[in-house]
């Protein structure tokens, strides 16, 4: 059997994922990779037979989306030329993380194709959702990576074809630890603006920041660059988390116990809908950096214990593999 596992490299979500999937995915058949996207600060640790830049979604240094850097840093023409050149035929399966050009090259020609993501969860009525209703943020989900065949993940089963978060393998060998500290991930922040707030709430703050290359520290707080083995020692010994409302990064952290507080980032409605469903598990979230309200957070012991099994090579064996 020779499968495409195509997923998208905008976010560090859909390639922890796929670190997980593809070595399982490559002792049933013969496997090829694919990842577009351009905005990912994970390495990925197994070899990708085919990258194309694609279209990512930008940022403002705020806290929300940027249209500009989208309409402007991303070559809409290349990515239309990829959709009509791909060569997908060779293939028994298609496997998608929400990965837009071979999902669009398959909508093209009629190509069977199985949605294997995040965002595929967000198709299903049963998804917790913000009340009112965001109609471009809808259209954006439906359409950025058709598909009409999808089995979603999510933070709870809200539907049969909804399973809990893949959690990776260097997350569950970790020894959850308590000292004191809290881990922050905004990339849509500048270093700046988070500064400035957390200086005001006086516990240290271990900051990683795709803005810099270098350590500094000022006052309670340390900005790190991005290091995925130092991220995961700060993780494994850190009180809380605060971060943007994306999927694996919260999953991860309610995984090992940790206190965690969210703030969906500015327009983008998959994030708003993590936030939402975060709130009724009783996660604390915020639409913008408040001092107030993070202060509250770090002042209280809230924690949502959840259960996250390691099944994700029984759901490829009997539902993946067997589409």
């Amino acid at each position: 059997m020779k499968v495409l596992y195509a997923f998208q490299g905008t976010g560090n979500g859909h390639v922890a994922r796929a670190q997980e999937i593809i070595p399982i995915l490559k002792k049933y058949a013969s496997v090829d990779t694919l990842i577009s996207g351009h905005q990912s600060q994970l390495q990925t640790d197994f070899p990708i037979d085919f990258k194309h830049r694609g279209v990512s979604l930008l940022y403002n240094k705020t806290g929300g989306i940027s249209y500009r850097k989208i309409l402007f840093e991303n070559n809409f023409l290349e990515a239309i030329n990829t959709i009509k050149q791909i060569e997908l035929s060779q293939y028994d399966l298609i496997i998608n993380d929400y990965e837009p050009l071979t999902a669009w090259a398959c909508k093209m020609r009629n190509l069977k194709m199985l949605e294997l993501s995040h965002q595929a969860s967000m198709d299903f009525k049963e998804t917790p959702k913000p009340s009112k209703k965001n109609f471009l943020g809808e259209s954006v989900l439906r359409h950025y990576c058709p598909s009409t065949d999808k089995i979603g993940f999510h933070f709870e089963n809200y539907h049969p074809q909804i399973k809990k978060p893949v959690i990776r393998r260097k997350i569950r060998n970790l020894s959850p630890q308590k000292k004191g500290f809290y881990v922050v991930y905004l990339p849509s922040f500048s270093d700046e603006n988070i500064t400035k707030v957390l200086n005001q709430i006086p516990v240290e703050w271990k900051v990683f920041s795709k803005y810099t290359k270098i350590h500094s520290r000022t006052g309670n707080v340390e900005i790190y660059p991005i290091d995925e083995t130092h991220f995961l020692e700060c993780f494994e010994s850190c009180n809380g988390i605060l971060c943007n409302a994306g999927f694996e990064g919260p999953a991860e952290a309610l995984f090992m116990d940790k206190k965690l507080f969210v703030i969906p980032i500015h327009n983008q409605y998959e994030q708003e809908c993590n936030a939402c469903a975060l709130d009724k598990m009783g996660i604390p979230n915020s639409k913008i950096l408040d001092v107030a309200d993070i202060k509250n957070w770090v002042n209280s012991d809230l924690h949502f214990k959840v259960s996250y099994p390691d099944d994700i090579e029984d759901i490829l064996l009997n539902e993946v593999l067997t589409f």
